[in-house]
């Protein structure tokens, strides 16, 4: 009989997962658990203190989680003297240590990283193994079958397809109530009466842990944008299964309706606040989807509601996983609409006339998070419209979220957000006016812009920027069936009404970048 392998165990900082397929046959006589906090993590792109915070705070519990189990685990803290910076230079030093006979983990999220850590291995000759990543509800090899042959990829059709196999939410071969998709029924705004009152933020105090993170990342990422004083994320799994809890019984029943709704100052809405610990892997989407699932079961939220929650997990959440990893490293070089302007500096400061930037930003900004419709319809939106350098984009909503992994970020800004890449993910690009965000919230009433106005002193960016940005790419755009009717409301306009759109956007352009 062959003697087991001494094995060494990496685990990343988004694998925090006790079920995670690099531990499935976890052998504590011959395997050694590896995981690194290092510098780069945080600086390939800034990353905002929530965020380095939250993955650090849930890295140290998950190894202590570990360790209770007398599992031997090489952990690296930030702040180490010795600490090399990097995953690579970590790695190295722990093969010298251990000197394993192999490498194990399971498939990263992060291409980048994926890269450095196979290079490691494969200079200090050691077999690195990759196991798939079983907390998803598909394989990328299923989404690269169901892409192969399609002129079009569009979320619908996978979606659908993973409702088929799966089960979720059919009635035999049919959708559960009749339709596939509820989202005309979820678009509501709030009204002029606002949202009312609304269920309280579920929030865990620091513990000694979270709060040792806290002080090392206010003293090693000192310069990092953000604030940490109003942290209260879930960082261990007891912590996510309370916070699922709470979502399914105060917010899923009115999710739906008001998932694309904003109001000005009211952060968490009737959001789950679920992404961070999902990509963290201290929940798992089937879990998620059950219990949204028994909610419509017991009568407890409605169909429309259920079934938008869990498009977005089902549906959209795999959906651009497998437009990840089978477009990568390319993808992360499109720029379908040659945008070439920087971000404004704004972005990291949230200093900004615009109403609705600056309620998004300093939210952002202050706890880690805004939600879909804040990120594609207002601060995607308009760097989007401003004609900004799609991977600068990118770099910041990377950087700022706290659920902010590559292989879900990256499509959702580069082609969800700023159609970079032609349209392979998103059907059109998703540009407004001014007047939808006057329509999804009130920040236009306490705003010095009309969402009305294209032209003149008052007219809102969003508004020119809009008209300017069909006028700019007319061309392009009108190869697009579904921009048909936004470029037949362009064409209405006289040639003299689109040269002062256009001296108007210029003058904003330069304001900005002033």
């Amino acid at each position: 009989m062959t003697a087991p392998r001494k094995r060494l165990i990496l685990i990343l900082g988004d694998q925090l997962d006790e079920d995670a397929s690099a531990l499935s046959d976890f052998d504590s006589t011959h395997d050694t658990i590896w995981m690194a906090e290092v510098r780069e993590e945080s600086t390939h792109i800034t990353s905002s203190k929530q965020r380095s915070t939250v993955f650090l705070s849930a890295m140290r519990h998950f190894a202590a989680l570990l360790q209770t189990r007398g599992w031997p685990v090489m952990y690296r803290h930030l702040d180490a003297p010795d600490n090399s910076g990097t995953l690579a230079g970590e790695l190295t030093k722990a093969i010298a240590q251990v000197k394993p006979e192999q490498l194990l983990m399971t498939a990263p999220g992060d291409w980048r990283v994926l890269k450095s850590l196979r290079a490691v291995a494969q200079q200090h000759d050691v077999p690195l193994e990759i196991r798939d990543d079983t907390h998803f509800f598909s394989t990328v090899r299923e989404f690269a079958d169901h892409a192969k042959g399609r002129k079009q990829l569009r979320l619908e059709y996978f979606y659908r397809a993973l409702r088929q196999k799966t089960g979720i939410l059919m009635d035999g071969k049919q959708p559960v109530g009749g339709e596939w998709n509820f989202d005309a029924s979820n678009r509501g705004s709030f009204g002029k009466q606002g949202p009312g009152l609304l269920p309280a933020r579920t929030r865990f105090e620091p513990d000694a842990i979270t709060r040792e993170v806290m002080a090392t990342v206010e003293i090693e990422l000192a310069n990092h944008p953000g604030s940490i004083t109003t942290f209260g994320w879930p960082v261990t799994r007891a912590q996510a299964l309370q916070a699922l809890e709470s979502f399914i019984t105060h917010r899923l029943p009115s999710f739906g309706l008001y998932q694309d709704a904003m109001w000005e100052g009211e952060v968490w809405l009737y959001h789950s606040h679920l992404s961070c610990a999902l990509n963290l892997k201290l929940l798992n989407p089937r879990e998620v989807v059950q219990a949204a699932t028994d909610a419509l079961a017991k009568g407890h939220a409605p169909i429309e509601a259920v079934e938008g929650f869990v498009r977005q997990i089902l549906g959209w959440r795999e959906y651009v996983r497998g437009i990840y990893w089978t477009r990568m490293p390319e993808y992360l070089d499109q720029n379908a609409m040659q945008a070439s302007a920087p971000l404004p500096g704004f972005y990291w400061t949230g200093e900004t006339d615009m109403a609705c930037l600056r309620d998004a930003i300093q939210q952002t900004l202050t706890h880690g998070y805004a939600h879909h419709i804040q990120r594609l319809m207002v601060t995607g939106l308009y760097a989007l419209l401003l004609g900004v350098t799609p991977q600068e984009v990118h770099a910041w909503y990377l950087g700022v979220y706290v659920d902010a992994v590559e292989w879900v970020e990256l499509p959702n800004t580069l082609g969800m957000s700023q159609f970079a890449d032609g349209g392979l993910m998103a059907s059109k690009p998703y540009i407004a006016s001014g007047k939808y965000i006057d329509r999804m919230s009130n920040h236009c009433q306490g705003c010095r812009f009309n969402p009305a106005q294209s032209t003149g002193e008052n007219a809102c960016p969003f508004t020119t920027l809009y008209w300017n940005y069909l006028d700019q790419h007319a061309d392009v755009l009108a190869r697009n069936p579904r921009m048909l009717m936004q470029l037949k409301n362009l064409n209405r306009l006289t040639d003299a009404e689109r040269a002062a759109i256009s001296a108007q956007a210029q003058l904003h352009r330069q304001s900005v970048h002033a």
